[in-house]
């Protein structure tokens, strides 16, 4: 990477006309993953994104993985649209480098260690936090790329109803409605979303079974309940259920489907025991299904359970907080087609942390040992410290181990036949990181520079025989993230520039690109607000040879909303405004060269009207 492209490209992050700063609301946001301790966005070490719920409304009928996509740090890849097999990439590494929780509890398939991101409904989504970097230390094994939490919506207010409709192209169909508030000391929540789209071809086929529509459909409810049992007293059960099923496209003789399943749900209790002693246990199981129809005759099923247990304790220090925390992760393959010698493993880990604002400096200490009865002891850590020059600009500077450990289909996986796609010998994944971040922020601009550095040893890859197999990796990059608000306008961007390098092979890992980024630009006028959103990216390889190229690309979008009264709003959206045909992944390296890439949308219209009291 040149000096004087990255010189450019940090003076571009802190001009003043360039970038700027996040809405108010965004600012005022109270970031509980970066640390597991509740703490001020201004006072946070890591790098982190908010995605609140204005954002979320206005992605429209776009997926999970297609808002994520125009974040810092994050890429994917998704084969043929909502409801296809999708990814994402968080500052380079793998999709099962990357830990994702629904208020706390993990979800993902235990076989795989991936999450259905595919199957994960905007509708009910209240908040979500992106934490780049390593989170072994806070969260234990698989967070060497960082930790994406879904917070769902929660009962505030006076109890109040909502509603809203949709319909777009591709005959896309979708409600969603709910109530949720306060009584005396009983919140609750109880929300429900369908959607429902006939999809198009998942592949650039004309002939036989893969040239029909893959549409996708899915109906998800999600509910939460608290009550305070005395002051400083909550105990409270929080839930989420997502049915999907999707078409796809795999033979040309037979319409391939998937039925797909997540049900995430926890009990808690929050005890505030004494003024300096908060205590939170919580229990909880993310459930993971799929249902795979190969043929008429033919199907390949899994179903896995993650249970967790964890006791936190808060302890206010003369300065700081110190944190003592207990974590159980017990992992159960419940059912699975093919045979899986081993079929559970259990994981405890222990974590001591500390925290504290100290005058305009900054610190964050974690320490976390794991003990698991398949792979043994790994100990982890991690260290930050940030400075604040002055009220506007401040940086920060954090070293973090992390691991992963290999899944049950990277040890034991076989097909029917026998074929292995396993690797028993297969060592966990162990990384390094180095980040340093400079960052601005006033009333009308905030902008940040973040370079990186993360060393992953025995990284698991793909061999050309599909077998699993140990490499080392390195992921260098800088993030450039910022923006600007004056008067009506408003614009937002971020730019990503990374080596994610395979170094024992010497090639690039499968699917990133070495240049990706976003631009956000919304104006509003009277009770209308017009939005465009600008998602690129370079050329990346579509596997790990890199053999196979996917082009580089760049999408429009254009959204606007109109506030028809204080209750009701009505929303346009033209995705892919420019009809670009572009891929996001291809089968070809599994195929062969002349296998064709899946399709993306083209110009797309979705329109949504939503009825939404005042909760106040």
């Amino acid at each position: 990477m040149k000096k004087s492209t990255i010189a450019s490209l940090v003076a571009l992050a802190f001009s003043p006309s360039a970038f700027a700063a996040e809405t108010a609301i965004q600012t005022e946001d109270v970031i509980v993953t970066a640390s597991r301790v509740a703490q001020p966005r201004e006072s946070v070490i890591a790098d982190v994104t908010v995605i609140n719920r204005e954002e979320i409304e206005r992605a429209g009928q776009s997926t999970f993985i297609e808002l994520l996509q125009t974040q810092p740090g994050v890429e994917i890849a998704s084969s043929g649209g909502a409801g296809k097999i999708s990814s994402v990439f968080l500052r380079g590494t793998s999709a099962t480098q990357v830990i994702v929780l629904i208020d706390g509890i993990r979800v993902g398939a235990a076989t795989t260690g991936q999450t259905t991101f595919e199957n994960i409904p905007l509708a009910q989504i209240e908040k979500i936090e992106i934490l780049r970097g390593p989170a072994s230390s806070l969260y234990g094994q698989d967070a060497i790329g960082g930790v994406i939490q879904i917070f769902t919506k929660k009962g505030e207010g006076k109890p109040h109803f909502y509603a809203a409709v949709g319909y777009g192209s591709y005959d896309t169909k979708t409600a969603e409605a709910g109530v949720n508030g306060k009584l005396n000391d009983t919140r609750f929540a109880l929300n429900l979303s369908s959607s429902d789209s006939d999809g198009f071809s998942a592949k650039h086929i004309k002939t036989g079974a893969q040239a029909d529509d893959d549409g996708y459909r899915n109906l998800a409810v999600s509910g939460s309940l608290s009550h305070q049992i005395a002051e400083g007293h909550e105990i409270g059960v929080q839930l989420l259920s997502s049915e999907g099923h999707s078409a796809y496209d795999s033979s040309n003789t037979f319409k391939n489907t998937i039925d797909l399943s997540q049900l995430s749900y926890s009990l808690f209790s929050k005890n505030q025991f004494t003024s300096n002693w908060k205590s939170t246990l919580r229990l909880g199981e993310g459930i993971d299904g799929q249902d795979n129809q190969f043929s008429p005759t033919s199907h390949g099923a899994f179903k896995t359970k993650q249970r967790q247990y964890s006791w936190q304790n808060d302890i206010g220090l003369p300065l700081g907080t110190l944190t003592l925390l207990y974590d159980r992760l017990e992992q159960r393959i419940i059912s699975a087609t093919n045979p899986y010698k081993k079929t559970d493993r259990d994981t405890d880990g222990f974590l001591v942390g500390y925290l504290a604002d100290i005058g305009d400096h900054s610190v964050q200490a974690t320490l976390r040992s794991d003990h698991s009865s398949q792979y043994g002891t790994n100990n982890t850590g991690g260290i930050g410290y940030g400075y604040k020059i002055n009220p506007n600009w401040r940086t920060t500077a954090s070293y973090g181990k992390a691991f992963k450990a290999p899944t049950f289909n990277d040890l034991y996986f076989a097909f029917s036949g026998g074929f292995p796609f396993n690797n028993p010998n297969l060592k966990a994944e162990k990384s390094e990181n180095f980040e340093a971040s400079l960052r601005y922020e006033d009333n009308q601009r905030d902008a940040s520079v973040t370079l990186f550095q993360n060393k992953i040893n025995n990284f698991i890859a793909l061999a050309p025989s599909f077998l699993p197999i140990n490499v080392d990796a390195k992921i260098q990059g800088i993030t450039l993230a910022g923006a600007q608000r004056w008067d009506s306008w408003e614009l937002k961007g971020s730019a990503d520039i990374q080596s994610p390098h395979d170094e024992t092979n010497d090639t690039t890992l499968a699917r990133r690109a070495n240049r990706h980024g976003s631009l956000n630009l919304n104006y509003q006028w009277n009770d209308w607000r017009f939005g465009s959103e600008l998602v690129a990216s370079s050329l990346r390889y579509n596997d790990a040879a890199n053999q196979f190229k996917l082009g580089g690309y760049a999408v429009l979008n254009l959204i606007a909303n109109y506030k028809i009264n204080s209750d009701l709003s009505l929303q346009g959206r033209l995705n892919n405004a420019l009809d670009k045909n572009y891929a996001l992944t291809s089968s070809a390296s599994i195929f062969g060269v002349n296998d064709p890439a899946y399709n993306t949308p083209g110009a797309n219209l979705f329109v949504s009207v939503r009825w939404e009291p005042s909760a106040k």
